[in-house]
């Protein structure tokens, strides 16, 4: 460390090339940053789903819906242990720019099967008792500045064009990382109202005594429901949510691909920058040898000087990243909010960062070499 001056007075002896290579490594670990934000965006689900829960889907297709009945048939299961359902909505609050998801829920059992939403009894009490009543997690709720009693009102897409009004009863929060865009109502409410599709819901969501039953139970829940007109397809909810992920493609061989060309590109800019500067100095490099500076001192001192280079535009990268991914939460700008989880985590950070030092090492290694092999007489010749 008490040398530490002395490598960074090296390095900006040249301010334009040492700030556009570290300006290299800055954008860099912008883009790991931000691919590793999107590659979470999309496979956060997967990484939340409960272990005890199963989806059970129409074998068509998920937006095919199941039967009203289909809920005690499943709840009489042996080993599962409660049973919810939801069926989209799909309105527009105000503008078709205002997307969250909107689902008709089955309030007897929603707490029970996703008990990491947390809503206040009181809360929950005046929601039930409320036909009109709605939930909203806390994102969506602090995006649009509601506050429980507010008249919410939202224009049905599939059910018709009109105007639905929901008066807002509570507001639910969750772990970091959970879902907390959703807009809840009762299921009865749309029953009420909607012309078409009465008694069916989009799909059933169980939860299970234990985490192991739930091959047997899957196979139970299709098999009771075999060869009729509402055939199902059950699976574990993570397993769900992998498979809904993949619709938008490898993104993580995407990322792979990506971030290694880049990182390789980093390598050969900053390994021809630290040569350049290792020529540079060839003089200066013999007389700290002469002066009876060690082989390995100078070996160190260069790679000191691109581990310095590295770090710095690994923490200026992904602290843009962060900032960048902070402002589009708070706003919604990508996707017209589909994807709502813009979110760097500490490990995606750490992972960049522990990037940036073996790229740094990697790129100042040959010239450390060749600066720790100087011989000081041929090195003071060519001064």
């Amino acid at each position: 460390m008490k040398f530490l001056h002395l490598i960074r007075a090296n390095l900006f002896r040249k301010k334009v090339r040492t700030t556009l290579t570290v300006g290299s490594f800055a954008v860099a670990l912008f883009l790991f940053g931000f691919l590793a934000v999107v590659s979470g965006a999309f496979n956060q689900g997967v990484d939340l789903a409960g272990a005890d829960r199963l989806v059970v889907i129409n074998k068509v297709s998920l937006i095919n819906p199941l039967p009203f009945s289909y809920r005690d048939r499943i709840q009489a299961i042996s080993g599962v242990k409660f049973v919810t359902f939801d069926s989209w909505f799909g309105g527009v609050y105000v503008e078709e720019k205002n997307f969250f998801p909107q689902f008709a829920i089955d309030p007897e059992f929603q707490r029970q099967v996703f008990s990491e939403l947390q809503v206040p009894d009181d809360q929950w009490k005046a929601f039930v008792e409320d036909r009109q009543g709605a939930i909203a997690g806390a994102s969506t709720a602090k995006k649009y500045g509601w506050k429980i009693g507010d008249r919410i009102p939202i224009r049905a897409t599939i059910y018709g064009n009109d105007s639905w009004e929901f008066n807002l009863r509570g507001i639910y929060t969750g772990r970091e990382g959970d879902d907390l865009t959703q807009f809840w109502f009762q299921n009865k409410y749309l029953d009420e109202r909607r012309v078409y599709g009465k008694g069916v819901v989009g799909w059933y969501t169980a939860k299970l005594n234990h985490p192991d039953d739930s091959l047997r139970i899957a196979k139970a829940i299709d098999n009771m429901t075999a060869n009729s007109p509402y055939e199902t397809k059950t699976e574990t909810e993570k397993a769900f949510a992998t498979s809904f992920a993949k619709q938008a493609g490898n993104i993580e061989g995407l990322i792979l691909v990506i971030g290694s060309v880049v990182l390789f590109t980093l390598l050969l800019v900053t390994g021809n920058t630290m040569a350049i500067s290792v020529r540079e100095r060839i003089g200066e490099l013999a007389v700290l040898k002469a002066i009876g500076y060690s082989d390995r001192f100078v070996l160190l001192f260069v790679l000191g000087e691109s581990l310095m280079i590295a770090v710095l535009g690994g923490v200026i990268g992904l602290g843009g990243c962060k900032l960048v991914t902070v402002l589009i939460t708070n706003s919604g700008a990508i996707s017209g909010g589909f994807i709502q989880f813009f979110h760097l985590s500490g490990t995606a950070i750490a992972q960049g960062l522990v990037a940036s030092v073996i790229v740094g090492i990697l790129a100042g290694l040959l010239p450390a070499i060749s600066a720790m092999r100087l011989r000081v007489v041929q090195a003071l010749r060519r001064v």
